[in-house]
Order: C-alpha cells, then structure tokens, then sequence
C-alpha cells in the first residue's frame, strides 16, 4: 500500500518529495494513515487541526492530534472555530459550515508556511459515497466523476493544490495499516450517526447495494475514473470554446455573445454556463441543473425587463448580442457602447471632430456633392452614420445626453413627435445605455440618435443645398 500511495503522490498529485506539504489531520483513521504514510516516504509536513467546536471531546482529540504530530517529530498547528455561529451566519448545513471552515483554516496555514500543496485523507470508500450522493441529486458528468487526486484551481486557491493521496486506497486497508504500525485513531461517534446523509449512504445503502451486487464499491471506484477522463476531454473543448463565446471577464461579471453561443450543442451551452457560474463563484458546490436550465430558458423567452435572479446573488443580464451573468451590484462595463458622462452639452463643429470614452469619436464633414450625398442616404446600412440637412438648423452641433421632457421627431413618423424615453424602448435600446448616451442636438431639437434614426425635419430633401455627414466611429474597431 505504501508503494501505491508513493505512486500517487508522484503521478496522480504531482507533488515532490523535497517540498512541504501541509496535512489537514482530524485524528480519525483516514488522516492518521496518511500522516504517517507520508512521514515514512520522507514528505516534509506541517500537521493542521481544526477544532470544529461540535462535540464535547474535540480539545481531547485536538491534543491526541498534537501527540501524534510530537512522535513523528513533525510541526503542529491548530485552531479553533465555532462551526455552529458560521453555519447560523450563511444560512448552511453544520456540516457544510464545517467543510468550509475546515478548508479555509487549512488553505490559509498553507499561504502562510509556503506549503505546496494542501493534502487530505480521502480515501476510495469516500470517493464511492460522494458519486452516489451526486448521482441521487441528479448531478451530470462533473458531479459523477467525484473527487481528483489533484484539484487546482480549488475553491479556496488558484495556486495551492488541494490533493487526495489515499483516493485509491480502500478504507480496510487504511485500518489494516494502522494495525500493523500500532497507530490508535481518534474514533468520531458522529460518523454513526445516520441523522447525517453521508452516514446513512455509508451505512445502510451501500451495504443494500451490495446484496444485488457485492462488487458495486469497485464498480462506482471505477465509473467515477472512467467519467473523470471523459470529463479531462469534455473540458478541453469547453475551453476551447469559452475563447470564442467569451467577450469580457472582470470583477463580479462574465460576459458571453450570444450569436456564436446560440450555434453550439445544448451539452456545451449547459458547460459553459456552469464555468460562468463557477468563476464567479468558485465556493459555490453542485451547480444544480436547474439553475443551467433556468439561464437557457432565460435566453430562450427574455422577460421583458431582460434581467432575471440567477442563482447566490447572481443575475443575468441580455443586452444587443451579450449575455451578462454578473453579481447584482457589478459595475458592468460600458465601453462597446457610445456614452457622454454627466450633463454638459459639449460643441460639435461642421467640420469637426469630438472624442467620447473608450474610443468613441464624432466626426462631421461638409458633403461637397448633394446628389452623392443623397444617394449615400437612401443606401446606408449603418445606423452610425447620418446625412442631415444644415439649412434646418444652426451651427455648431450640440451633443448631450438625455433630459427630463425631452421629445424627438423620429424619420418615419411624418413629423410626429414622440417622447425620447418611450423610442429608446421601442428601438430596443438597452435600459443601462439610455442615460448617457450621446444625443446630436441643434438648440433644443434632437436632430440625430446615433444608432437609431436622424429627426425629420433633417432629411434630406431635393432643396436641400447643404449637407453634413455625421459619423460615430470606435476608434479601437478600425
């Protein structure tokens, strides 16, 4: 056994024998076995405690730990956490509250001696509980693999490994090891308690399982590394594909186009939501199916508002070809759209040039040739740009940004006006863009909504002697 685990911790961990390794050592069989399993294959190691505060023997068993760390003449750290208040305070299970708690302390010490790694002692037996728990809440693929021999990144770290060196090791196994090195365990009565759901599938439906099918640990063993490297592979074309579905990542939000995602096969979509999902929240556990199906039904039937709850504080967000799965209160960016911040008009001369943030930029040049220019009108594709008439108005331009009353006289109205906030909904024009964004203005009239509709009493007519061309341009796209 011990050359299996020397082999794991080489191949499957990737861990060195010249480097420290941190191990979290609760007293019970699993941990004590692979404390002193790496002791003898020569790992340097810092034993960590945690003293979950839940039963009245956890100090007595704390110090048991300390002892067993002295005889193998290895560092020792511990801590205590009140794994009750936690569990009260983020509304989670006392033994969820644990696990978090537990991996946070650990992760921590790891940062603070420079471990290279974090290594825990779950073994085979675990592994078969974990995939039957997943496989009973319906998980897919990522859940039924179980754990990995090497997880990184983790949910507490990007760059310390969080690893399992006993995962092919049976628990029978680690009790007979510890027979033979005369190593006494501290015994957790809570683990028979079968009020616990772990404890139930442990000791009552597994052994069921086994009166139809004597082999099913092995055989779920054995699933569980047969879906992991389906899984490896499954990963790589989703990462592949996130490249090119993937418009922006920042702080609190993801931003994914939606024409290149609308094109792919359901099994991805479904993949790269839960990645969008797991960025932003990397504690988060079991992304449920229903959360995926809720974001593909989202895109499928947008409510009106085009905002809906996600799932832990997260919202998603549809505006023009972008899906947003962001927090609620992420500052997302504005920048594939035209803004002017705050409320001064600024001058536009014809001809002449103004700058916007992010590499928006206004240019306004005099149309030498009426009839070109009139032509150009009637076959222009690109709501960036517009031909007005300028003996309808006077020079300069003015560009500001929406205001209270404010009423525009949309082409295609005959004349008709209408209030500006009721035609940027109509014109779909998303609800985040509409306060700043920029508006062509001679006067009082709105003469041009970029992206939208030049004012009718600017069209061109055949009167008309002089025309300007006015153009929006982001820098950065040429």
């Amino acid at each position: 056994m011990l050359d299996r685990i020397q082999e794991t911790l080489i191949t499957e961990c990737q861990l060195p024998a010249s480097k420290t390794v941190l191990v979290g050592v609760s007293g019970g069989p699993d941990s004590l076995c692979l404390l002193d399993a790496m002791r003898q294959l020569g790992y340097p190691l810092i034993v960590a405690h945690l003293n979950h505060g839940l039963r009245a023997e956890a100090r007595a068993d704390a110090q048991r730990v300390k002892e067993f760390a002295g005889q193998l003449e290895v560092p020792f750290i511990s801590a205590e956490a009140d794994v009750g208040s936690i569990a009260g305070m983020k509304s989670l299970s006392i033994e969820e509250a644990a696990r978090t708690a537990r991996y946070e302390f650990l992760f921590a010490k790891a940062r603070e001696f420079g471990a290279q790694a974090v290594a825990v002692g779950h073994t085979a037996d675990d592994q078969v509980e974990t995939v039957l728990m997943h496989l009973l809440r319906g998980a897919g693929l990522s859940g039924l693999k179980g754990m990995e021999f090497r997880a990184l990144p983790n949910s507490w770290s990007q760059e310390i490994p969080l690893v399992r060196p006993l995962l092919s090791t049976w628990r029978s196994e680690v009790l007979e090891y510890l027979a033979g090195r005369d190593l006494q365990p501290v015994l957790d009565r809570t683990n028979l308690d079968t009020t616990i759901y772990r404890n139930r599938l442990r000791h009552e439906l597994i052994p069921y399982l086994e009166s139809y099918q004597p082999a099913v640990r092995p055989i779920l063993w054995r699933m569980a590394q047969i879906l992991g490297g389906d899984f490896d592979i499954l990963e790589q074309v989703v990462a592949r594909t996130w490249q090119d579905c993937i418009l922006d990542l920042g702080p609190g939000y993801v931003s994914i186009r939606i024409e290149e995602f609308s094109r792919l096969p359901v099994g991805l979509k479904r993949h790269l939501l839960r990645r969008a999902m797991a960025v932003l929240r990397p504690g988060l556990r079991d992304i449920d199916f229903g959360s995926v199906e809720r974001a593909l039904g989202f895109l499928a039937r947008p409510p009106h508002s085009r905002q809906q709850d996600l799932v832990a504080n997260l919202r998603l967000l549809q505006e023009d070809n972008l899906l947003w799965v962001a927090d609620w209160d992420a500052d997302l960016p504005h920048a594939r759209w035209p803004q002017l911040q705050g409320k001064a008009e600024v001058e536009l001369n014809v001809p002449g040039e103004l700058n916007l943030p992010a590499g928006w930029r206004f240019q306004a040049t005099l149309a030498e040739d009426r009839d070109a220019a009139r032509s150009a009108a009637l076959a222009n594709r690109d709501s960036y740009q517009a031909w007005i008439d300028l003996d309808q108005l006077s020079l300069p331009l003015k560009i500001r940004n929406r205001r209270a009353g404010d009423r525009f006289r949309p082409l295609g109205l005959g004349g008709h006006s209408i209030k500006l906030a009721e035609f940027m909904v109509n014109v779909k024009l998303d609800r985040r863009a509409r306060s700043a964004w920029p508006l062509v203005c001679a006067g009082n009239a709105i003469i041009w909504v970029p992206g939208f509709r030049i004012g009718h009493p600017f069209r061109l007519r055949k009167e008309t002697l002089r025309v300007a061309h006015l153009n929006l341009v982001r820098e950065v796209d040429r």
